[in-house]
C-alpha cells in the first residue's frame, strides 16, 4: 500500500501542475515575452522543464540519461503541492542511486507530509474515486499518526462509501477484529485481543475467574468480565464499565486499557474514530 498512492494520484497530478503553470504564467506574461516556464503535463505524466531536460514516460519505465534533472527542476515550484508528493516518489523510487544523501532527506520529507497526501485524497475524492482517496488517506494517516484531522477526513470517505459505525486506529493503522467497537453508557468498548496485539501486548485468558491479562513493558492489567473492578499491576481500580463478552470476543473500555498500557487514546466525536498511539 505504501507505493500505491502514487500511482492512483497521477491521474490528478497534471490537473495541480497545470493550474501552477497556468498561474506563474499569467503573472510573467507582460514582463517575459517570448519566453515560457509553463511546466506542460499530460495524463502519460510527459513533462518538460526550463528546457533542461525532458522527461517522458520513458522515465518511469526506463533508466533516462537525465531525466532526472528535469524532475529536480520541477519539484521545486511544486514541493508544497500534491503534486510535489507524487515526484518526490518517483525520484526516491527510480533514481535513489543518483541523489545525494541531503537530496534525498529533503524528498523524503516532502514525501511524507500528511498535509499533501491528503489534498490528493481530496483531489481523488473530487473527481469521484473514493476508493483511491481512501487509500492515499491512509498513507496521510501513516505520515503522521498524531493528526486527528487526517483520521476525520479518512472517517468521512468512509461514510460515503457506507461503512458506518465506531472506528478503531492503533499506531496508524486499522486492526482486524471479529466484533466492530460500540458504545455502552458512553465509553468505547473494543476488542480486547485486536488492541493488545496491535500495540504487542500479551494476552492470557483465565476461564476458571472469567478474567483476561495484558502484560507490556512491565505493566500488567487484568479486568473481570462483567466486574467494574481491574487491577493495575494488583493495584485495583474501578471502571465506568466493565469489560464483557460479545458473540465470543472480550470487549474493553478503550481508554482504560489503552491508558493504562501508557498509549495516548484520541476520539474523534464527528467520525466516531477511537485513535490509539504510542507517543
Amino acid at each position: 500500500m505504501k507505493k500505491r498512492w502514487m500511482v492512483l494520484a497521477s491521474c490528478v497530478l497534471a490537473t495541480s501542475l497545470m493550474a501552477g503553470s497556468a498561474l506563474a504564467k499569467s503573472e510573467t506574461s507582460h514582463s517575459n515575452e517570448g519566453k515560457s516556464d509553463v511546466v506542460k503535463v499530460n495524463v502519460d505524466l510527459k513533462l518538460k522543464a526550463d528546457g533542461d531536460a525532458t522527461v517522458t514516460s520513458d522515465t518511469y519505465g526506463n533508466q533516462g540519461h537525465n531525466g532526472y534533472k528535469g524532475l529536480l527542476n520541477a519539484i521545486d515550484n511544486v514541493a508544497d503541492k500534491p503534486a510535489g508528493a507524487v515526484i518526490a516518489e518517483l525520484l526516491l523510487t527510480k533514481y535513489e542511486t543518483q541523489l545525494t544523501a541531503e537530496q534525498k532527506a529533503e524528498l523524503e520529507a516532502i514525501k511524507e507530509k500528511d498535509a499533501a497526501l491528503s489534498v490528493v485524497a481530496d483531489l481523488l475524492d473530487q473527481n469521484g474515486s473514493v476508493t483511491d482517496a481512501v487509500y492515499v488517506q491512509k498513507e496521510a494517516i501513516l505520515a503522521n499518526i498524531t493528526n486527528l484531522d487526517s483520521y476525520k477526513k479518512l472517517g468521512k470517505l468512509y461514510d460515503k462509501l457506507g461503512k458506518k459505525g465506531v472506528k478503531l486506529y492503533v499506531n496508524g493503522e486499522e486492526p482486524v477484529f471479529e466484533v466492530a467497537p460500540f458504545i455502552r453508557e458512553g465509553n468505547t468498548l473494543v476488542p480486547f485481543r485486536a488492541i493488545s496485539e496491535a500495540l504487542k501486548a500479551t494476552v492470557t485468558w483465565n476461564a476458571e475467574e472469567r478474567s483476561v491479562t495484558v502484560t507490556r513493558d512491565g505493566i500488567t492489567v487484568k479486568l473481570f468480565i462483567d466486574s467494574k473492578i481491574a487491577t493495575v499491576n494488583g493495584k485495583e481500580v474501578t471502571l465506568e464499565v466493565p469489560a464483557a463478552i460479545e458473540e465470543g470476543s472480550t470487549v474493553v473500555p478503550v481508554r482504560f486499557v489503552s491508558e493504562a498500557l501508557k498509549a495516548a487514546v484520541k476520539w474523534e466525536a464527528e467520525t466516531q474514530s477511537v485513535v490509539i498511539y504510542e507517543e
